[in-house]
């Protein structure tokens, strides 16, 4: 009989932070579910401090963007849309959320 050697599996589910509570955000839900909103050209990014987990994966991802001594801490235009997206949408608690504005 032979057994396969079980291999680490990346178990992480997928995020799409561009949503809350399973439905696309908008500005209204967010700031009322208590995210602050820090704005930039292409995209606005919003945090809500009292669920987040501190994982790091904001800062490790992108520290031009994301750092924490800063004020303000979160600085959209510092990367790019893609580039921003990808890292929220590793935040595990939700914490961070974007919304891209259309390009008129």
């Amino acid at each position: 009989m032979s057994y396969k050697k079980n291999t680490i599996v990346n178990r992480r589910k997928k995020m799409d932070n561009s949503k809350l509570f399973g439905e696309a955000a908008n500005e209204e839900q967010l700031l009322k579910n208590n995210y602050r909103k820090y704005r930039g050209e292409n995209m606005d990014i919003y945090y809500n401090v009292a669920i987040c987990e501190h994982a790091g994966e904001c800062v490790r991802g992108n520290p031009l963007v994301f750092e924490v001594g800063r004020k303000p801490w979160i600085i959209p235009d510092n990367g790019d849309v893609a580039s921003n997206q990808s890292v929220i949408n590793r935040c595990p608690s939700g914490a961070l959320k974007y919304l891209a504005k259309e390009k008129n």
